[in-house]
Protein backbone atom coordinates (compact mmCIF):
# COMPACT_ATOMS: atom_id res chain seq x y z
CA UNK A 1 0.00 0.00 0.00
CA UNK A 2 0.93 3.63 -0.36
CA UNK A 3 -0.09 6.64 1.67
CA UNK A 4 -0.37 10.07 0.07
CA UNK A 5 -1.64 13.53 0.95
CA UNK A 6 -2.20 16.81 -0.88
CA UNK A 7 -2.11 20.27 0.73
CA UNK A 8 -3.61 23.07 -1.41
CA UNK A 9 -3.22 26.86 -1.14
CA UNK A 10 -6.74 28.31 -0.82
CA UNK A 11 -7.99 31.64 -2.28
CA UNK A 12 -7.34 33.33 1.11
CA UNK A 13 -3.71 32.05 0.89
CA UNK A 14 -4.13 29.51 3.71
CA UNK A 15 -3.12 25.87 3.27
CA UNK A 16 -5.88 23.23 3.25
CA UNK A 17 -4.77 19.72 4.17
CA UNK A 18 -6.42 16.96 2.21
CA UNK A 19 -7.11 13.58 3.81
CA UNK A 20 -4.47 10.88 4.06
CA UNK A 21 -5.23 8.41 1.29
CA UNK A 22 -4.27 4.75 1.34
CA UNK A 23 -4.08 3.37 -2.19
CA UNK A 24 -2.48 0.35 -3.86
CA UNK A 25 1.18 1.14 -4.54
CA UNK A 26 0.78 0.68 -8.29
CA UNK A 27 -1.68 3.60 -8.42
CA UNK A 28 0.48 5.90 -6.29
CA UNK A 29 3.55 6.15 -8.52
CA UNK A 30 4.32 9.69 -9.70
CA UNK A 31 6.18 11.07 -12.69
CA UNK A 32 9.47 11.57 -10.85
CA UNK A 33 9.42 8.32 -8.91
CA UNK A 34 11.06 5.10 -9.98
CA UNK A 35 8.82 2.55 -11.68
CA UNK A 36 10.71 -0.42 -10.22
CA UNK A 37 8.47 -3.01 -8.58
CA UNK A 38 8.17 -2.60 -4.84
CA UNK A 39 7.41 -6.26 -4.27
CA UNK A 40 10.00 -7.92 -2.05
CA UNK A 41 12.20 -10.29 -4.04
CA UNK A 42 12.49 -12.54 -1.00
CA UNK A 43 11.48 -12.56 2.67
CA UNK A 44 14.52 -10.51 3.74
CA UNK A 45 14.48 -7.71 1.12
CA UNK A 46 12.54 -4.46 1.55
CA UNK A 47 11.98 -1.48 -0.78
CA UNK A 48 10.59 1.98 -0.12
CA UNK A 49 9.89 4.97 -2.35
CA UNK A 50 8.79 8.45 -1.27
CA UNK A 51 7.92 11.64 -3.13
CA UNK A 52 7.69 15.27 -2.03
CA UNK A 53 6.44 17.53 -4.84
CA UNK A 54 5.06 21.04 -5.45
CA UNK A 55 2.54 21.57 -8.26
CA UNK A 56 1.15 24.81 -9.66
CA UNK A 57 -2.53 25.63 -10.05
CA UNK A 58 -2.60 23.83 -13.44
CA UNK A 59 -1.19 20.68 -11.79
CA UNK A 60 2.21 21.03 -13.45
CA UNK A 61 4.95 19.69 -11.21
CA UNK A 62 7.32 22.53 -10.39
CA UNK A 63 9.79 20.81 -8.03
CA UNK A 64 10.23 17.35 -6.53
CA UNK A 65 12.42 15.39 -4.15
CA UNK A 66 12.35 11.57 -4.32
CA UNK A 67 13.87 8.97 -2.02
CA UNK A 68 14.38 5.30 -2.79
CA UNK A 69 15.58 2.88 -0.12
CA UNK A 70 16.51 -0.79 -0.23
CA UNK A 71 17.34 -2.83 2.86
CA UNK A 72 17.78 -6.43 3.94
CA UNK A 73 16.80 -7.88 7.30
CA UNK A 74 17.88 -10.91 9.28
CA UNK A 75 17.16 -11.96 12.88
CA UNK A 76 15.57 -8.64 13.86
CA UNK A 77 18.39 -6.49 12.45
CA UNK A 78 18.92 -4.50 9.28
CA UNK A 79 21.89 -6.17 7.63
CA UNK A 80 22.37 -3.71 4.75
CA UNK A 81 20.63 -0.46 3.82
CA UNK A 82 21.03 2.10 1.05
CA UNK A 83 18.90 5.21 0.59
CA UNK A 84 19.35 7.59 -2.31
CA UNK A 85 17.58 10.76 -3.33
CA UNK A 86 16.95 12.42 -6.66
CA UNK A 87 15.44 15.74 -7.61
CA UNK A 88 13.40 16.93 -10.55
CA UNK A 89 12.15 20.37 -11.57
CA UNK A 90 10.25 22.04 -14.38
CA UNK A 91 12.17 24.12 -16.91
CA UNK A 92 10.48 26.55 -19.29
CA UNK A 93 11.22 26.24 -23.04
CA UNK A 94 13.28 29.47 -23.19
CA UNK A 95 15.95 28.23 -20.74
CA UNK A 96 14.15 29.55 -17.67
CA UNK A 97 12.02 28.10 -14.88
CA UNK A 98 12.91 26.09 -11.81
CA UNK A 99 16.52 25.10 -11.03
CA UNK A 100 18.19 22.98 -8.38
CA UNK A 101 20.29 25.19 -6.08
CA UNK A 102 21.56 22.47 -3.72
CA UNK A 103 20.77 18.96 -2.50
CA UNK A 104 21.90 16.69 0.33
CA UNK A 105 21.28 13.06 1.19
CA UNK A 106 22.48 11.14 4.26
CA UNK A 107 21.75 8.07 6.36
CA UNK A 108 22.96 7.23 9.86
CA UNK A 109 23.73 3.52 9.40
CA UNK A 110 24.40 1.16 6.47
CA UNK A 111 25.16 -2.28 7.99
CA UNK A 112 24.03 -4.21 11.08
CA UNK A 113 21.53 -1.59 12.28
CA UNK A 114 18.55 -1.63 14.62
CA UNK A 115 17.01 1.11 12.42
CA UNK A 116 18.21 3.42 9.65
CA UNK A 117 17.32 7.10 9.41
CA UNK A 118 17.78 8.68 5.98
CA UNK A 119 17.32 12.39 5.33
CA UNK A 120 17.19 14.25 2.00
CA UNK A 121 16.92 17.98 1.31
CA UNK A 122 16.64 19.97 -1.91
CA UNK A 123 16.64 23.73 -2.47
CA UNK A 124 15.12 25.06 -5.70
CA UNK A 125 15.02 28.56 -7.19
CA UNK A 126 12.86 30.03 -9.92
CA UNK A 127 13.59 32.62 -12.58
CA UNK A 128 11.27 32.82 -15.54
CA UNK A 129 8.07 34.24 -16.96
CA UNK A 130 6.41 34.64 -13.53
CA UNK A 131 9.48 36.28 -11.95
CA UNK A 132 12.20 37.59 -14.22
CA UNK A 133 14.34 38.70 -11.24
CA UNK A 134 14.70 35.22 -9.73
CA UNK A 135 14.14 36.64 -6.24
CA UNK A 136 10.47 35.88 -5.58
CA UNK A 137 9.96 32.08 -5.65
CA UNK A 138 12.00 29.36 -3.97
CA UNK A 139 11.01 25.91 -2.66
CA UNK A 140 12.90 23.79 -0.13
CA UNK A 141 11.90 20.15 0.27
CA UNK A 142 12.82 17.97 3.27
CA UNK A 143 12.14 14.23 3.36
CA UNK A 144 13.05 11.67 6.01
CA UNK A 145 12.51 7.93 6.09
CA UNK A 146 13.10 5.52 8.92
CA UNK A 147 13.77 1.93 7.90
CA UNK A 148 13.04 -0.82 10.40
CA UNK A 149 13.87 -4.51 10.68
CA UNK A 150 10.18 -5.43 11.09
CA UNK A 151 9.31 -3.93 7.70
CA UNK A 152 7.26 -0.95 8.97
CA UNK A 153 9.09 2.13 7.65
CA UNK A 154 8.01 5.69 8.43
CA UNK A 155 8.15 8.75 6.16
CA UNK A 156 7.97 12.42 7.10
CA UNK A 157 7.93 15.45 4.83
CA UNK A 158 8.21 19.21 4.95
CA UNK A 159 8.28 21.96 2.37
CA UNK A 160 9.18 25.63 2.77
CA UNK A 161 7.97 28.12 0.18
CA UNK A 162 9.48 31.59 -0.15
CA UNK A 163 6.22 32.73 -1.79
CA UNK A 164 3.23 30.84 -3.08
CA UNK A 165 0.17 31.32 -5.24
CA UNK A 166 -3.50 30.28 -5.10
CA UNK A 167 -3.97 26.71 -6.25
CA UNK A 168 -0.41 25.56 -5.67
CA UNK A 169 -0.48 22.13 -4.09
CA UNK A 170 2.02 20.03 -2.22
CA UNK A 171 1.78 16.30 -2.86
CA UNK A 172 3.76 13.85 -0.76
CA UNK A 173 3.62 10.17 -0.05
CA UNK A 174 5.38 6.94 0.70
CA UNK A 175 5.07 3.37 -0.59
Amino acid sequence: MAVRQTVTIEPDCTPRKGPLQYVPATRAATAGASTRSLAATDATTRHLRSWNEMYDCCNIRMTGLYTTADWTVDNGRIRTAAATSTQDFNREPWNAGWSLKSATNSQDCATDCAAVNAVANADFTYQGIFDVTGKWYANTHHSAVQLTADGTPACTFDVNLKHTFIGWNWQHGCE
